[in-house]
């Protein structure tokens, strides 16, 4: 594909791209495939010969679009929103064509430098204290990271390093393996899964800690763990406040535990994966109160702030915290301002070595919404989750389980959990719509959840009505056991 052909060939895709997310509505909203659909539909090996452009994108239609689930779709109310946004989509074409590797400042100077702008203006824009961020002089900074997964391991792993660094200082003697054996870290029993699976790879213990009635990690049951580990010899060290639970939206108690980290000398980092999109809202940034108590922060604009996939926004309050966990220099990475003071070089600050040009996409959605342009999406979103919250609470059949706090809302059938899960069953075997389940404490919980950048209230009352129909037929049907 030459240039003359690579510019017909990309007006025509993105005339594709732009069909498809307007007659997305259009497309049942959860494929109807079995497992192993595809591979009969492909040849056993890659062709000898080049295939047309032509020939591909008909088989874009006939072989991959069948199996796609459409995270896009006004219909989508599974999970939590995956963000899209033409503005991204375009950056990340300038992205794939620039393609720079940017592991360093000397290996793309722009790459890097954006990133460092883009995280302070996102900073600003939660108003994150000054140490956090870069253009004032602060100690920390902020890094664009792939996942919260891999920012819940980075702060983990950083605060491994520095607790056995500060321990073997005060006693020379003791080995890294002594003290391994005894960390211990903490989050609520409603953390993420990522942040066992961190501990799994870190090599350390991780105490779920009891949440209250609603949902929330309390500085008493932390205080209570912490105290009884320490009085059996265990060295706790790193603690995990989510803010916006996976489950249900729910909040740790940020302003409580905050203040008990940083009396323990525990590294405190802040998941707010979902949620954190919301505290650029002055109406919602009460929920990250606290945060001066943090070492760490992280929440994902590729979730909720219109900024598509990856791009999972990380702030530290002391960057040497990361560099000096993961610093290493060999001969063909060095270069001649590495150690001027006045660069980062971004491969310290996480685990691959490569990195995108990510920072692109922030640069160009921040732009062409606005500041007020991303809260007004974020605001009307969480308005739509409140008029789903009505809804259910004018049906005598249903409950509501958690607190609607922004875009999320957990609801189920009243009576045995069968009912719930037989309901969830027939919404999702309909495929008009999709959702999906979690456990509150003993409770099947269905999650109603805003996904999409163009739902809006007739897809919700859609949504809604079905629903109720099927449950109707589940109740007379005899669906009670």
């Amino acid at each position: 594909m030459n240039a003359n052909e690579f510019r017909r060939r990309g007006r025509e895709m993105v005339d594709y791209i732009a069909d498809y997310m307007e007659g997305i509505e259009g497309r049942q909203v959860y494929p109807d495939v079995e497992p192993g659909y595809l591979r009969p539909l492909l040849p056993s090996c890659a062709p000898w010969e080049p295939d047309t452009y032509e020939d591909i994108m008909n088989d874009v239609e006939k072989i991959i679009m069948p199996g796609v689930t459409h995270w896009h779709s006004p219909r989508f109310f599974a999970y939590f929103p995956t963000a899209s946004s033409y503005p991204a989509m375009l950056a990340d074409m300038l992205c794939g064509a620039i393609g720079c590797i940017g592991f360093s400042w000397a290996a793309s100077p722009a790459c890097t430098e954006l990133e460092t702008v883009m995280l302070d203006w996102l900073g600003n824009m939660l108003q994150l204290p000054p140490a956090f961020l870069t253009g004032t002089g602060g100690t920390g900074g902020g890094v664009i990271q792939g996942s919260a997964s891999e920012a819940t391991l980075m702060a983990l792993l950083a605060a491994r390093s520095k607790v056995i660094r500060r321990l073997q200082a005060a006693r020379p003697g003791l080995t890294e393996a002594a003290i391994m054996e005894k960390l211990v870290a903490y989050c609520s029993d409603q953390a993420h899964s990522s942040v066992e699976r961190a501990g799994l790879i870190g090599g350390v213990k991780i105490k779920a800690i009891p949440s209250d009635d609603a949902f929330a990690m309390r500085e008493s049951a932390l205080r209570e763990a912490l105290e009884r580990d320490k009085a059996a010899g265990l060295i706790p060290f790193f603690v995990v406040v989510t803010l916006g639970t996976t489950s249900c939206c729910s909040f740790d108690r940020l302003s409580e535990v905050g203040p008990v980290c940083n009396q323990e000398d525990v590294w405190l980092h802040i998941d707010a994966a979902y949620a954190g999109s919301a505290f650029i809202c002055p109406e919602f940034r009460h929920l990250l109160n606290g945060v001066e108590h943090a070492d760490s922060l992280n929440f994902n604009p590729h979730k909720w702030l219109l900024v598509n996939f990856d791009c999972s926004a990380m702030w530290v309050k002391k960057r040497t915290d990361l560099t000096g966990a993961f610093r290493l220099d060999p001969v063909y990475l060095q270069h001649s301002h590495q150690d001027s003071g006045l660069i980062t070089d971004y491969r310290h600050w996480q685990l691959p070595l490569g990195r995108r040009f990510r920072s692109l996409k922030m640069w160009f959605v921040f732009r062409m919404y606005g500041v007020s342009g991303l809260q007004a999406y974020i605001r009307k979103h969480v308005q739509l989750a409140h008029e789903f919250e009505s809804l259910v609470s004018q049906d005598p059949r249903f409950e509501i389980c958690a607190e609607v706090t922004l875009g999320l809302v957990c609801f189920r059938l009243k009576g045995p959990n069968k009912l719930s899960e037989d309901l969830l069953d027939r919404i999702n075997s309909a495929r008009k719509i999709h959702l999906i389940p979690c456990h509150l404490r003993d409770k099947f919980v269905l999650r109603f959840a805003i996904c999409s950048r163009t739902v809006e209230s007739a897809h919700v009352r859609l949504a809604w009505s079905h629903i109720q129909a099927l449950a109707t037929e589940l109740l007379l049907g005899g669906g009670r056991e």
